[in-house]
């Protein structure tokens, strides 16, 4: 019996997001710089075997092996563009909290497409591959490669891989689940109407190589343009971000995506760890991960 194949489902992280607008079709116009961490989810692939996922781990609670799962969704979006498809069984290590805004669903998918690539024999930049990606979720494409880099668009518009250095983060989740349609709905844009003062996340395409010191101060004058709205969905974004910023070393505390998971960037790994356990401490109720980002 083939042995299985396996990889990571690294958390995407939103080091800046601005939203830009409201199309006419609805969808909101983003443009976001995104790192991926050190922490994740694990996915295994049992190729033969009956298609199906199991799931373990601390998040496994509630989540559906159904067809709404988004590996399985992945899975037969890809099935759909190539027939003949190899597959088998799924098994996913749920570590990363739900429905928390660091793209814990998209990078499942991520990582289905991924093993299912790697068990086909096709390249990550396959155009099979990328039209699943899409059709699965809009952080998906950018979850494939889990790569830093700039997306724009509903998520459908990458730019090319940057070599960002390492920054070392912590990771907190309240342990409220915050859906993000709620949040885009707090943002309260109507269709074809732009996002007042909004700009472009963070120009790094073309730039020379930047320290995590520099990269840090370009983050602060940028922002997430859905912390607001979601604070207002889920006021202990609002308690996270507070706590965040008071500890000692913290250089800049955000929000990623729609929330509810926050991130503080220390100057090193010392700083982030004895934050953590600072916080993890006076909060026990609270998911605290220091990581680093790249």
């Amino acid at each position: 019996m083939p042995l299985p194949l396996a990889t990571r489902a690294p958390a995407k992280v939103n080091l800046s997001l601005r939203v830009l607008g409201r199309r006419a079709d609805g969808y909101h116009e983003l443009d976001s710089l995104v790192a991926f961490a050190g922490v994740g989810d694990a996915l295994s692939l049992f190729p033969g075997e009956p298609s199906g996922v199991q799931i373990s781990g601390p998040f496994a609670a509630g989540l559906s092996t159904g067809p709404d799962n988004l590996v399985l969704k992945a899975e037969r979006m890809l099935r759909e563009e190539i027939a003949g498809l190899r597959s088998g069984r799924f098994h996913l290590v749920k570590r990363l909290p739900v429905a928390s805004g660091i793209g814990g669903g998209s990078a499942d998918a991520a990582a289905a497409l991924r093993l299912l690539a790697r068990l086909n024999d096709l390249p990550l930049s396959h155009p099979a591959l990328l039209a699943a990606a899409g059709r699965v979720g809009a952080d998906v494409p950018v979850c494939l490669e889990a790569r830093a880099r700039v997306m724009r668009g509903i998520g459908e518009r990458l730019g090319q891989p940057l070599r960002l250095p390492r920054l070392f983060a912590l990771l907190v989740n309240p342990g409220v689940a915050v859906e993000t349609a709620p949040v885009f709905r707090a943002l309260g844009l109507q269709a074809g109407q732009g996002h007042a003062g909004s700009v472009a996340a963070f120009k790094a395409e073309g730039s020379a190589p930047v320290t995590s010191a520099s990269l840090i101060a370009a983050l602060v004058v940028s922002g997430n343009d859905l912390e607001a709205p979601a604070r207002s969905v889920a006021p202990a974004i609002g308690e996270v971000l507070s706590a965040l910023s008071a500890l000692p070393g913290c250089r800049l505390a955000r929000m990623s995506g729609s929330g509810a998971t926050c991130f503080a960037l220390f100057d090193d790994c010392r700083a982030s760890t004895a934050a953590g356990k600072r916080l993890a401490k006076r909060q026990r109720d609270w998911w605290v991960k220091p990581t680093v980002l790249r």
